[in-house]
């Protein structure tokens, strides 16, 4: 292909040089015949000396003419310069002119491939030519990370729409329990203070399930209409996970659970960062770590500070997540009880929500679930770092 494009270049330089040849004839027939003499008439006055010579016998003489070699000489350097110039320049504007017909030829080739390509499922290697295999190579994998992006997006929107579905389904069920005790409770003024009491915990029980469910939706909608943002200062963790942990006392008392907290040497380990969105972080993951895990066992939170980097175990006691599953605890609405029979989990955003905090501080979270141990590990760069 290379060795076609000069021989077409040299064919157009010759080409160019034979017409150069012929446009200067053609000149000289216009200006010395139709012109009457003008180009002799002009060389003679510029490049001919006349001289009268006298001859010494018989005392006569004549006129001889000689040319002015010296002035033909610097003529025909000057015009040989200015047709090498020329040629030159008109020779770069052909090529450069042919260039970009071939190149715009080309790209338009190449366009409607990646056309063909993209819109249907054949293989790179049956679109694009051997020539093309860098093309090809990138092509393939800008179109299988489209089509897994597009598949995530499918199931992400699929897993939305079932907890809609389902949260919308199990509203009705404590609102209906709510509505009928409280109405039992109105119709029976001389109900027995025993049995009054009983229904009384079963509506508020009801309620605060629909106020759990209440809140997932609110999740929903402020996970997908508002953006984090971080509003950074100095954050002592030490003093936010102790914080956290009494506040979880009474979630973890009516599931049997207890925290253990181990912050090592890292008392007063302060990372800069927002308070509020890495509580939400710990919370999250709390939560999380209770619904899973095995009643009366213990959830144990240890705190590391090495090498610049702060890094938070968070271990809880439960069914061992199957590997495949792991991968997808950080997905938007994955929730690991498909089945909705238990109150365990939530929409499904809580670690999703904490993935995005933690990477937003420059941080990472991973999930590690073997011999019925979950951990979650974040990591967030020190304070000085």
């Amino acid at each position: 292909m290379k060795a076609g494009k000069k021989a077409l270049k040299l064919l157009v330089t010759v080409l160019l040089l034979a017409g150069g040849l012929v446009l200067c004839r053609l000149l000289y027939l216009l200006f010395d015949r139709v012109m009457n003499g003008f180009v002799v008439d002009w060389f003679e006055e510029n490049y001919v000396l006349e001289e009268w010579v006298v001859l010494s016998s018989s005392g006569e003489g004549f006129y001889q003419k000689s040319i002015k070699w010296w002035k033909v000489k610097r003529l025909l350097l000057e015009t040989f310069s200015v047709s090498v110039v020329l040629g030159i320049v008109v020779t770069r504007m052909v090529s450069l002119l042919y260039a970009s017909r071939q190149e715009k030829k080309v790209l338009g080739a190449v366009g409607e491939k990646i056309g063909d390509f993209m819109h249907q499922s054949r293989e790179a290697s049956e679109v694009f030519p051997k020539e093309y295999a860098p093309v090809t190579i990138q092509m393939a994998q800008i179109k299988a990370n489209m089509e897994r992006q597009e598949r995530m997006l499918k199931e992400e929107a699929a897993r939305k729409s079932d907890l809609i579905t389902y949260l919308a389904h199990d509203l009705k069920t404590p609102l209906t329990s709510v509505i009928g005790y409280l109405s039992l409770l109105d119709e029976a003024a001389d109900m027995p203070a025993e049995q009054r009491e009983k229904y009384v915990h079963v509506a508020l029980d009801k309620a605060l399930r629909l106020e759990r469910l209440i809140n997932e939706f609110f999740d929903i909608t402020r996970y997908n209409l508002q953006q984090i943002v971080l509003e950074k200062e100095s954050v002592d963790l030490s003093f936010l996970l102790v914080q956290l942990t009494d506040e979880f006392y009474p979630i973890l008392s009516a599931h049997g659970n207890r925290v253990r907290l181990d912050l090592g040497h890292g008392e007063g380990v302060t990372v800069y960062g927002d308070a509020e969105k890495l509580a939400r972080v710990f919370n999250n993951i709390l939560k999380n770590a209770v619904a899973y895990s095995y009643p009366d066992t213990e959830i144990q939170v240890r705190l590391e500070e090495a090498g610049g980097k702060v890094k938070l175990f968070f271990s809880n006691q439960g069914r061992t997540i199957p590997h495949q599953k792991l991968e997808l605890l950080f997905e938007k609405f994955f929730r690991l009880d498909d089945a909705r029979a238990t109150n365990t989990g939530g929409a499904g955003l809580g670690l999703a929500i904490a993935r995005e905090i933690v990477t937003l501080h420059g941080g990472a979270i991973r999930a590690d679930s073997r011999n019925e141990v979950t951990t979650f590990t974040v990591e967030l760069p020190g304070n000085g770092s």
